[in-house]
């Protein structure tokens, strides 16, 4: 073959292996660099991440799609007045501002078993895709199982542990928090969810929590994310704590088989 008819490009020869993962593999190379498509692709990953932490989240849309579900919102605010505070500061994150604080005694809730949280975190993307949806399933399980719920609170430049505070006004047993994860060049808008049982302001560490993390198109589903809730809530009620010595014992067969309409989150 001469030099005029042979490809610019090396195909790489695990190339066929690419299609399995999002992960940057077989990419191929021209001369000693990458092909011009690769790095246009990380290039746009790279700008999709940015946005997903640099873009604001639009709080009162957010808080008019749950609303239209039926279910009420209270907004908040943590001790980071900007995002540049909230990057810099990661320990104003996890405190409620003044007013926040005001809000939650304005809101007094008789009683509560469970709050729910929703914070921007570092993926406004995560949050906009993945919070409403998630909610739509999750909700409607906490109330057919009896579970008391004050208002969905929201919570902007919310860190995880903002929750505490939360789960501390209302007494309630369990704090579980939706929040936008660091984005990821193959995944901008992957969301998290933490689960703390007994939550404690000022107490609680992340050892105290359970994390199910990766929720996204490419990711783990609303349905396995919401079973792997289930399955800790369910272990956490009868042992009475969460965190690191709380093991996610689910496996693909055990969620399957987890009851859904029974009342198994109070046995």
């Amino acid at each position: 073959m001469s030099n005029a008819n042979k490809p610019t490009a090396d195909l790489d020869p695990w190339q066929a292996l690419s299609q399995f993962t999002p992960a940057r593999i077989a990419l191929g190379r021209a001369g000693m660099s990458l092909p011009t498509r690769a790095c246009l692709d990380f290039q746009l990953a790279h700008a999709l991440a940015r946005d997903a932490v640099n873009i604001p989240l639009d709080f009162a849309a957010l808080s008019q799609r749950i609303q239209a579900q039926g279910y009420q919102t209270l907004s908040l605010q943590s001790q980071a007045e900007n995002q540049r505070v909230y990057l810099q500061r990661p320990d104003l994150g996890r405190l409620l501002s003044v007013s926040a604080v005001d809000s939650l005694q304005r809101n007094a809730c008789p009683k509560a078993d469970a709050v729910i949280v929703v914070a921007d975190g570092l993926s406004s993307k995560a949050i906009e895709h993945h919070a409403v949806p998630m909610l739509n399933l999750l909700l409607p399980q906490l109330q057919a199982n009896g579970y008391h719920l004050p208002p969905v609170c929201l919570v902007k430049h919310g860190r995880v542990a903002v929750g505490d505070a939360i789960a501390g006004h209302y007494a309630a047993r369990l704090c579980i928090v939706l929040i936008g994860e660091r984005p990821g060049l193959s995944s901008p808008d992957s969301m998290g969810i933490y689960f703390t049982y007994q939550a404690k302001p000022g107490i609680s560490t992340d050892a105290d929590r359970n994390c199910i993390s990766n929720i996204h198109r490419n990711g783990l589903s609303y349905q396995h994310a919401l079973k792997k809730l289930l399955f800790l809530i369910h272990e956490a009620e009868k042992l009475q704590f969460s965190g690191v010595n709380l093991k996610d014992g689910t496996t693909e067969s055990s969620l399957e088989n987890l009851p859904q309409q029974a009342n198994f989150l109070l046995d």
